[in-house]
């Protein structure tokens, strides 16, 4: 099924400029795999993927574990309405998509993971995501370079719990995985383990 959703990528791709990355072979390793790299961490749902885009990571998630419900939301309309369709397409029962901002989000279920893909910068995520860390939400950021000052900016009231390098096969670039939870009241501010 994820060929099928590569193929509805790129075929959307050439009309509306879902992503930057062009070319068959470096979708799937650019966002394919890059995606999976994450899924051993995606343990219970519901799942939330702020700032979607294309569905990375959601889509790929949804696809890998099918037993979890995903909300995959993006302000942009185009690239909703592609999700859209690619979940039509694909008969994805798990998957619900909204065109909306972080902060005017409404969910009928809070989620118990956040997951985001080159969204904001970390301080930014915990901010727009504040009220769904607030109901026990955790936050597993998809980052490039391992981003300590990302990390030194946060707010005192979340916690770094791991930094986590990722392994992305035929990348090349640095991948890391930063899980943020809320602080219980005398927790330690943020900290951070490799």
């Amino acid at each position: 099924m994820l060929h099928r959703y590569l193929d509805l990528l790129e075929k959307w791709n050439a009309a509306y400029n879902l992503t930057a990355v062009r070319g068959r072979a470096a979708m799937e390793v650019e966002h394919i795999l890059d995606s999976l790299a994450i899924v051993p961490h995606v343990t219970e749902g519901p799942v939330l993927d702020v700032g979607t885009g294309g569905g990375l990571p959601g889509m790929v998630l949804a696809i890998a574990r099918p037993e979890l419900s995903y909300v995959l939301v993006d302000s942009n309309g185009k690239k909703t309405r592609f999700l859209k369709q690619a979940v039509h397409e694909l008969g994805l029962r798990n998957v619900e998509v909204q065109q909306a901002r972080i902060e005017e989000l409404e969910l009928a279920a809070a989620p118990a993971l956040v997951v985001s893909r080159a969204f904001a910068s970390l301080p930014d995520m915990v901010d727009g995501c504040r009220a769904l860390l607030a109901r026990g939400a955790r936050l597993l950021a998809m980052k490039g370079v391992r981003p300590d000052d990302e990390i030194a900016a946060l707010p005192a009231d979340v916690k770094v719990t791991q930094v986590l390098a990722l392994t992305v096969p035929h990348l090349g670039k640095e991948r890391h995985l930063v899980c943020i939870e809320p602080c219980r009241e005398g927790a330690m501010p943020p900290t951070t383990t490799e």
